[in-house]
């Protein structure tokens, strides 16, 4: 649907929203100006850092999303958002509004492709990769993945081992960025089986002080090109549900159903 009769949106605490942007397919410069004219002085600044174009598209459309998206839930223009940073570096919303405290954001973008994860009462990490783009960089996991997460996938057949390691990638991305606290959380720390298909199932080390029933996780793919992981915050006797559109700020916004994958027992 066009955005003309845009209506705001109403998060229920067991929905998580996805919105996913194709950002390589806005190629209009009147819309590209509407969405600067939305971002804060230190933003613009940040857009004018890259180098090649297609960098700083992504990085306007990226700001422009969160600021309309957050504004379909709360009744603030998306010029007057504003944002700070935790001790790790994670975005949060900084505006000093009831509602507004209530939202949970986050992130994530690859080759053409932004993702964007927002809920209510309880935290989100969302991960997302090309796994066309490049070729998965399978000699690191020695260094990034638990030891049975190594065995697991040396025996697969070599065929199978990169969307292996994208799975894994995504999954310990998307919960260190839900836990945020970065990399200060090893990789390593964070151990998913996925033996059992199409179950996921999370083993974090006893350091982190975790427990992986506290935690709903999916694996969906947008399309054959990418993979992207959610993981977020349990409640208390709610069912937490996806919930996805695909969206062109100011432009356009259409339901979408990607597939699920796989996802950790309710």
């Amino acid at each position: 649907m066009t955005l003309s009769k845009q209506s705001n949106l109403e998060l229920c605490a067991n929905n998580i929203d996805l919105w996913f942007t194709f950002y390589d397919q806005i190629q209009d410069r009147s819309l590209l100006r509407r969405y600067r004219l939305w971002l804060a002085e230190e933003e613009l600044d940040q857009e004018a850092e890259f180098y090649f174009a297609e960098d700083r598209i992504r990085y306007l459309v990226t700001r422009a999303l969160v600021r309309a998206v957050l504004s379909r839930y709360i009744p603030i223009p998306p010029e007057q958002w504003r944002f700070k940073r935790n001790a790790y570096g994670r975005p949060e919303i900084g505006n000093n509004d009831f509602l507004a405290r209530h939202l949970s954001f986050n992130i994530s973008h690859t080759r053409s492709l932004i993702m964007l994860g927002v809920t209510r009462d309880g935290a989100i990490g969302v991960d997302i990769e090309n796994i066309r783009a490049r070729e998965a960089p399978l000699e690191v996991a020695s260094s990034f993945f638990a030891p049975d997460e190594n065995t697991a996938l040396e025996a697969m057949p070599a065929g199978m081992r990169s969307l292996r390691f994208w799975e894994y990638w995504t999954l310990k991305e998307s919960y260190i960025k839900a836990k945020g606290k970065g990399l200060s959380i090893p990789l390593k720390d964070v151990h998913f089986d996925l033996s059992r298909s199409p179950d996921i199932e999370a083993h974090f080390c006893p350091a982190l002080d975790d427990n992986p029933s506290q935690w709903k996780i999916w694996q969906l793919r947008p399309t054959e090109d990418y993979l992207a992981a959610v993981c977020v915050q349990r409640l208390e006797r709610v069912r937490r549900e996806l919930v996805m559109r695909r969206i062109v700020p100011l432009l356009s916004e259409e339901r979408v159903e990607y597939i699920i994958s796989r996802q950790s027992c309710a």
